[in-house]
């Protein structure tokens, strides 16, 4: 009889440097799910925080996987997962874990397994939403160096911080994101500021389930989905109201989800932004993945963190390495 596979599940914890904070909520550590499966002397593993506001927990990742654990010591595979697991942090944390075990069983790399390139990228460094604008163009003009910058905003003077950034880094690229905290009337009137200030997205400005207004509306600016677009499911209503949708592994349910995903997206003609809710380099790695086939990558979770993972992700200014199979893949 063949071996049975192990599977070990641990809740983990790991302190930020500093609260973060954007529309709606505070962050001051991450909390994930971490898995593990064991399959003939080799250990794939996989890293899920949930969405915090679908209240999809790593407590509630954790129980949704010891639920099935049963099936996965009895060898249930990725397209078993799909049917198995709704989309979410659960089936993020087995998916990966599941891709890096098969990597690791057939000596295959992970960019040979899901066909994608293996470039280093530029990602998102993220601003939090500060006290005002004269705190953001202060945290702008510190990050001198770095290319891509993350603007996140409340409904408190929009315009006026991203000026500020503008005047701090000229030199730099700018996306914004709300996360769902401007109402339509605030939106319209920021959309020809932002343009004149160069801004090269701006992602949920309004609230899941309140964006219809997007559909034929004019923008100087593209407007991108993320809260607004979890998985494939909900892809068609969010490609008539936005011109690129953020994908996230947490909110699809793992890599597989968002590598089809992203193959829809760009077969629309519509573009990709590749995020995260927060995470290790562990996370980080298959979200690395699908952005190879991404017009903007925001991968820089780990970076936030007071500690990572051992064979940790490379940060040099906001330019992220490819990383090697002690990590992951």
């Amino acid at each position: 009889m063949a071996e049975k596979r192990r599977i070990s599940l641990h809740l983990e914890h790991w302190p930020m440097h500093a609260p973060f904070r954007i529309t709606g909520h505070v962050f001051t550590a991450l909390d994930c799910v971490m898995v593990e499966i064991a399959e003939r002397g080799v250990v794939g593993r996989g890293e899920a925080a949930g969405v915090y506001y679908l209240g999809d927990t790593a407590a509630k990742a954790f129980e949704q996987i010891m639920a099935i654990v049963p099936e996965l010591e009895r060898g249930l595979d990725r397209t078993a997962l799909q049917q198995l697991l709704p989309p979410g942090g659960a089936r993020n944390a087995v998916d990966c874990a599941l891709w890096d075990l098969e990597c690791k069983l057939s000596g295959q790399t992970i960019w040979a397994k899901a066909g994608v390139a293996n470039r280093a990228l530029t990602t998102c460094q993220t601003i939090g939403v500060l006290e005002s604008p004269e705190h953001t163009g202060r945290a702008a003009a510190a990050l001198a160096g770095y290319k891509l910058l993350k603007l996140k905003l409340d409904g408190d003077r929009p315009i006026d911080r991203v000026r500020a950034v503008r005047a701090a880094r000229p030199d730099a690229r700018i996306v914004v994101d709300a996360n769902q905290g401007l109402t339509l009337p605030l939106l319209q009137e920021c959309l020809p500021e932002f343009a004149k200030c160069e801004v090269e997205l701006i992602e949920q400005p309004l609230p899941r389930g309140g964006d219809a207004g997007l559909e034929a509306m004019p923008r100087e600016v593209p407007i991108c989905a993320d809260e607004s677009c979890l998985h494939r499911g909900e892809f068609e209503q969010a490609a008539k109201r936005y011109d690129v949708i953020n994908i996230k592994l947490d909110k699809t349910g793992g890599l597989t989800e968002a590598l089809l995903l992203a193959d829809a997206i760009l077969e629309r003609g519509l573009d990709v932004m590749v995020g995260n809710m927060l995470g290790t380099s562990l996370a980080m790695a298959p979200a690395f993945v699908v952005s190879q086939k991404a017009r903007i990558a925001d991968l820089d979770g780990p970076v936030a963190l007071r500690m990572d993972r051992i064979g940790a992700l490379s940060y040099d200014k906001g330019v992220v390495a490819p990383f090697t199979t002690e990590l992951w893949g």
